[in-house]
Formats: structure tokens, sequence, C-alpha cells
């Protein structure tokens, strides 16, 4: 069956944002190494770990828009009360 126009919007925002979160991990990292490069481990160590909460956080949002794709969360139910 297809998504109804809002859970194809869902899905879209939410793979919208994990893409995001990805992008952003991907240049943290970057920053990091530069960080690394220039003897400031610690702060490079924190963006480290902000970049497995994006990562872990981009998991769970594609997580959610594949449940959205497979009817698990519906959002016909909702339209009236947005």
């Amino acid at each position: 069956m297809p998504l109804n126009k809002p859970e194809q919007h869902l899905r879209a925002d939410l793979k919208d944002i994990a893409s995001e979160l990805r992008w952003s991990a991907v240049e943290m990292k970057s920053i990091a190494e530069r960080l690394k490069q220039s003897g400031n481990p610690v702060d490079a160590e924190s963006l480290l770990r902000m970049c497995e909460v994006f990562e872990r956080t981009e998991a769970r949002l594609n997580s959610y828009a594949d449940e959205v794709k497979a009817h698990k969360i519906n959002l016909s139910s909702q339209l009236g009360t947005v």
C-alpha cells in the first residue's frame, strides 16, 4: 500500500535530517582531525564523541523512516490533531 502525503513528507523529513546529521558528523570528524594535529586532542575527542551521538541518531531516524515506509508508523489517525 502506498504512503499517504503526510507519511511521504514524514519519511522524506526523517531521511533529510538523517542525511544532515551524517554530513555534520563527516565535517566534525575532519575538524577533530585538524584539532588533533594542532595539539588539541581533548577537543578533538569531544567532537568525536559528538559524532558518535550524531551517527546513532542518524541510524534511529533512518529506522523510523523505514517504519513509516512499512506502515508501522501511520499518520492518518493523527491528521485531525495536528
